[in-house]
């Protein structure tokens, strides 16, 4: 079971159980009104375009979105939550000098989906550093997470572990929390959605935050338009990789913005 913490808890009691356990659940982070305009914003696009990604991974019976910032102005509430940003703080800046979004995709598993196969998010880069996370996850609760809709299931622990081990059943556990809540998990521990054997959907909200000089997996300055990208508040346009770091990755001629890490 993952260790779940009120609103008010202190950023060292989190960062012992990611330490520990790898993972942990935040509860009662944002309202149900804010979680409702984030699902009503993306509705239409799950919509009519949510079967894109189907596949043996991401399963048959899931719809999901990316591009989220430019489809849904209130998620920006959701990237930019100040007690996640205080654990990435903690966990991701002694190895950089400023973090990103990595990643950014709504997900919505239908009744009759089976679990996804076990994975880390860091696989996507070829290599590991002991001691270092590439990136920390988020998966938001815009819906109850139970064990019956399909709670995101997470192996404790498994952070530590060598790359080639395989979990058993009795290491898995689901990330059962309520509306409004939000999963918080290393890059580097198993995970998976879980089998939704309700009669509902559920959704949940996935972003990614990665060291500030690695490659993002989802290119924001191309699924972002810069006229949208603009219109957000400085603290967001940097999430989005709108920064350099330090004084020469990532810099270019001319910068009116002065965007620097």
């Amino acid at each position: 079971m993952l260790v779940s913490f009120a609103p008010g808890a202190s950023v060292a009691e989190k960062i012992v159980a990611m330490n520990r356990d790898g993972a942990i659940i935040l509860n009662g982070c944002v309202s149900d009104a804010t979680v409702e305009d984030v699902k009503s914003e993306l509705r239409p696009h799950f919509d009519a375009e949510g079967t894109g990604h189907q596949n043996s991974f991401n399963g048959y019976d899931t719809l999901r979105l990316s591009r989220i910032l430019a489809r849904s102005r209130t998620a920006a509430e959701l990237v930019g939550f100040s007690a996640l940003l205080a654990i990435f703080d903690a966990i991701l800046l002694p190895h950089c000098i400023n973090y990103q979004i990595g990643s950014l995709t709504a997900i919505e598993i239908w009744p009759g989906e089976s679990s996804q196969t076990l994975h880390r998010d860091d696989d996507i880069y070829p290599v590991r550093m002991p001691g270092v996370e590439w990136q920390v996850s988020v998966n938001w609760a815009l819906d109850a997470f139970t064990a019956e809709n399909g709670a995101t299931r997470v192996v404790p622990g498994s952070h530590r572990w060598p790359a080639d081990r395989a979990a058993t059943e009795d290491e898995v556990v689901q990330a059962v929390m309520p509306k409004c809540s939000v999963l918080v998990y290393l890059g580097s521990v198993l995970h998976g959605g879980g089998a939704n054997q309700s009669s509902s959907p559920r959704i949940g909200l996935v972003n990614t935050y990665s060291l500030g000089w690695l490659r993002q997996e989802e290119n924001m300055y191309l699924s972002v338009p810069r006229e949208v990208a603009d219109t957000y508040p400085e603290s967001i346009r940097r999430l989005l990789g709108y920064q350099g770091h330090g004084e020469y990755l990532g810099w270019y001629p001319d910068n009116p913005d002065g965007y620097k890490g």
